[in-house]
């Protein structure tokens, strides 16, 4: 099967599109469903559990949502499908992990940029095998999540599917007028650094894929995902540039040096590895440099600038730096510098 991991921003919007839009409409109607709950129960289950917030003047229960941008910001705007088969297996993730995991891959993109959410959109499909317990069960780890960053589920849609489980997380949020923190910002002499640990949640896929029967609780990495929403809106000011990792470090700092003309120099020894399981074990250098689903914040910042060593309770890392040359090395304890290859996920690449 394809790696169940993210790929950035989905398929209609890559990462966050900015505009200085006031309303977005969207609607929550059922088509087609053989859901053993009734379309206007499912919708009226949904909406008793969906707490109305700022910036939210009219939610589920009509035909769009009106919100507002605060005055002086811009909209933020992302997508990210989450399929069956690519981002998750139902024999291995629970509909509460399934739904946290779809409204992190969204909340992470806002965050990316330094923005603050508001709003999200949930557009469901699924098979008629699927019971309503199963979906009510999504909605409540995604609802999780949402409340946790004061996040509206103002809408979205939901369909039958022929085969699997399709959601696609739409998230608007919002950041001051040219504030937002760009992939292109980056410049010869600065600074690169992390947010958090590496490589965990690539690590635990590769023991599900081995057969492994984990905990969700032992592996939090890979099941739980917290985006670094707070840490990305107090980067703004400090980070020239600035990029979730959700296809793995190496190919998101290819994204950064590509956008901003640059390359880079990444330390082996620096990187903050993760340890998971019981007994915890740190994870292999493979799965810091190339895995996945990580969610951390990948960002440049001036030398000259001062960045905290943790920001919101997340340790920052410095990593490594930016260089002039368009090319990515990584340098070993040493002394040895070998090209660093862009080795993360990719969809529709070649196998």
């Amino acid at each position: 099967m394809p790696h169940p991991t993210s790929a950035g921003a989905g398929l209609l919007v890559d990462g966050c599109t900015r505009g200085s839009v006031a309303r977005r409409v969207a609607r929550f109607g059922y088509i087609g469903g053989r859901l053993s709950l009734s379309e206007k129960a499912l919708i009226e289950a949904i909406r008793r559990r969906t707490k109305r917030l700022p910036g939210v003047l009219l939610g589920i229960g009509d035909d769009c949502s009106i919100l507002r941008i605060p005055s002086g910001h811009e909209a933020l705007v992302t997508t990210d499908f989450s399929l069956e088969g690519v981002h998750f297996r139902r024999d291995w993730h629970s509909p509460e992990v399934i739904g946290h995991r779809c409204l992190t891959r969204g909340l992470s993109d806002i965050a990316a940029m330094g923005g603050t959410p508001i709003a999200a959109f949930l557009s469901l499909a699924v098979p008629s095998n699927v019971k309503s317990s199963w979906v009510k069960r999504f909605v409540s780890g995604l609802l999780r999540l949402a409340e946790r960053f004061q996040v509206t589920l103002a809408g979205g849609d939901t369909a039958q599917s022929p085969a699997g489980v399709l959601a696609d997380i739409l998230v608007l949020g919002s950041v001051p007028i040219g504030k937002a923190v760009l992939r292109s910002g980056a410049r010869a002499g600065d600074c690169m650094y992390v947010t958090g640990k590496l490589g965990g949640a690539a690590a635990t896929l590769d023991l599900l894929r081995g057969g492994r029967k984990l905990r969700s609780d032992d592996y939090p990495e890979h099941f739980h995902p917290m985006p670094r929403v707070e840490v990305g809106s107090a980067l703004r000011g400090i980070a020239s540039a600035m990029i979730d990792i959700s296809d793995g470090l190496s190919i998101d700092s290819a994204h950064i040096c590509e956008e901003s003309g640059v390359g880079a120099e990444i330390l082996a020894d620096a990187l903050p590895r993760a340890r998971t399981g019981k007994p915890s074990r740190e994870v292999d250098l493979r799965y810091a440099l190339h895995g996945g689903d990580d969610y951390e914040l990948l960002f440049t910042a001036p030398s000259r600038r001062k960045v905290p060593k943790t920001i919101a309770g997340v340790p920052i890392t410095r990593i490594g730096c930016v260089i002039r040359r368009q090319r990515m090395f990584l340098l070993g304890s040493d002394g040895s510098r070998t090209v660093l290859q862009a080795r993360g996920w990719q969809h529709f690449r070649k196998s």
